[in-house]
């Protein structure tokens, strides 16, 4: 599984202890740095960079991170394709993918220690979308994206 990692100023500290953490779990992690490459950039921009490698399949999972994991979960939500939410216990990173089928994850690094974190992480890479009763309503999300981005497009 290659999945992307990238934070906004205020999860670079915990970005650096998870991806050291996914590297000893054999991950293939691949850190996007995009404050490296645009000093300055906030979150949004972070989020929607990384947003668009996981849509454009580049990726199959991303994390992002910042204060409380709720900024980037908007932004990377804004791109079709894409569902990002913000996960403070294991039992919602499981379910993140199991019932929603969402590719990205997005932690807050003020609102969740690196223990903690690594926790969550492991919980969520380790699960799968697990289809049944969760599969039509992950359909209709679907549909409901595509009927939103269609009508903005008018």
């Amino acid at each position: 599984m290659k999945v992307a990692i990238d934070a906004d100023s205020n999860g670079l500290d915990l970005k650096r202890v998870l991806v050291q953490f996914l590297r000893e779990e054999k991950v293939e992690i691949s850190d996007l740095a995009l404050l490296e490459t645009k000093p300055g950039c906030d979150y949004p921009d972070v989020a929607y960079h990384l947003a668009q490698k996981i849509r454009d399949g580049a990726y199959e999972r991303g994390i992002l991170i910042c204060g409380t994991g709720q900024g980037m979960a908007i932004c990377a939500n804004k791109v079709q394709g894409v569902f990002a939410g913000a996960c403070t216990d294991i039992y919602a990173a499981e379910r993140l993918i199991k019932s929603n089928n969402a590719h990205v994850l997005t932690l807050g690094s003020q609102v969740t220690g690196p223990e903690s974190a690594k926790m969550i992480v492991r919980a969520w890479i380790n699960s799968e979308f697990q289809g049944g009763r969760s599969l039509p309503k992950v359909e209709r999300m679907r549909q409901i994206e595509r009927e939103c981005f269609e009508h903005g497009k008018k």
